[in-house]
């Protein structure tokens, strides 16, 4: 059974919205090549950053056994364009734990951090496998972050518009991200919206190269760790 297929209806508020049928919020200002321009840049990119994800992960299986102890590799479903989920791909930081008992408004559970787990994340060494979602198509090195499927659904019911900041691909990094930094509960995420709508309206060359300078700047300093 297809992934999609356990989501094909999405509840937003009273108004039932299938999966395919997110409601589209891009500017009419953004040039036609943008987005063409966007794919490639994400392919080379996520091309050339191979040999570091192979690296990073090679440092990972060294250190793993003795700094976080268990798999390397943590799948999770996450809500991707057009109400689509798929599973994203990340270094594992966490505890192994058999449910995520964590919900929508809940912080993130910082006692499941392990030592070597807390490194990764703050220089964002986890994020890394996702490229591999960016070659396939899953996802883009920027634009909203996915969320988990369960809270996107919360949030969804919850957040007037949020069901719009699926109309394009979630991203590794975001406006939201390098503005904002990491949120949780529906206030939170009414911000967060905010930022990830003003990036799809005002999509372009511009807007990219914004996010992606202060995205590098993220990372040197670790803004937004959690």
């Amino acid at each position: 059974m297809r992934i999609t297929e356990h989501y094909d209806t999405v509840r937003v508020g009273a108004q039932p919205v299938r999966a395919g049928d997110a409601p589209r919020a891009t500017s009419p200002n953004t040039p036609p090549s943008f987005w063409a321009f966007k794919r490639l840049f994400d392919i080379v990119l996520s091309v050339l950053l191979l040999p570091v994800l192979a690296l990073a992960a090679l440092g990972l299986m060294v250190l793993n056994p003795f700094f976080n102890r268990g798999p390397l590799i943590y799948i999770q479903e996450r809500m991707g364009r057009d109400l689509r989920p798929f599973r994203m791909v990340k270094f594992r930081s966490m505890t192994k734990a058999a449910d995520i008992a964590r919900g929508a408004n809940d912080p993130v559970e910082k006692d499941r951090i392990t030592r070597l787990g807390g490194l990764i994340r703050k220089l964002r060494i986890d994020e890394l496998p996702q490229i591999l979602n960016v070659l396939k198509g899953d996802m883009s090195l920027i634009g909203p972050r996915p969320e988990y499927v369960p809270h996107a659904l919360s949030y969804a019911r919850n957040v007037r518009g949020y069901d719009q900041r699926y109309s394009v691909r979630p991203g590794i990094s975001g406006l939201a991200q390098v503005e904002q930094g990491y949120t949780d509960c529906d206030d939170g995420v009414r911000g967060k919206l905010r930022y990830d709508l003003r990036y799809i309206r005002g999509a372009g060359f511009r807007m990219e190269s914004y996010v992606f300078m202060k995205t590098l700047r993220t990372v040197l300093t670790g803004f937004g760790a959690r």
